[in-house]
């Protein structure tokens, strides 16, 4: 008869102390995503989300109110860094915070492509991604960002060092 191993996961405690810990880190310890106001709202592997306002300092075009280019691109960055990030703590679940973190400090992005679909315009946007694949290298994976009315605004692939 073939045993089934069950692998071990965090504690619900340690799982609290991991997000907590990568909540500090997107929202605070990257001072320009602070600057953006990126805000996590979503730790679910499957969808890994993060949000921001609209604010007159993420202005592109004063004539049209509308997002700058280089604030659709790092929250699309930022978003498939985080979905890396998350990625990495459910495959190794075992692991504690501080695990995760080190693995974190190894990350960087490779090569990142937007596509800017429509004009960034709305209240709130929301940035969420998939990752395609993660080896023990390099991580691909492909972003969104939708403003407050569901429109797609922008999308992104980009490959991420792991190791």
């Amino acid at each position: 008869m073939k045993s089934i191993v069950t692998p071990v996961r965090r504690s619900p405690e340690e799982q609290a102390k991991y997000e907590a810990t990568f909540k500090e880190i997107f929202e605070h310890g990257f001072g320009f995503n602070e600057v953006i106001g990126l805000k996590v709202e979503s730790f679910n592997p499957e969808s890994p989300r993060l949000k921001f306002d609209m604010r007159p300092e993420l202005v592109g075009s004063y004539i049209h109110k509308r997002l700058h280019g280089g604030v659709i691109a790092t929250a699309l960055d930022t978003v498939g860094g985080f979905a890396v990030a998350v990625a990495v703590a459910d495959k190794f679940a075992s692991e504690t915070a501080e695990q995760i973190v080190a693995r974190f400090s190894r990350f960087g992005t490779i090569d990142l492509r937007v596509d800017y679909l429509r004009l960034g315009v709305g209240r709130t946007f929301h940035a969420t991604a998939n990752v395609v694949r993660l080896g023990g290298r390099i991580a691909l994976v492909q972003m969104k960002l939708k403003n407050d009315a569901d429109l797609l605004i922008a999308t992104g692939t980009a490959a991420y060092i792991v190791s």
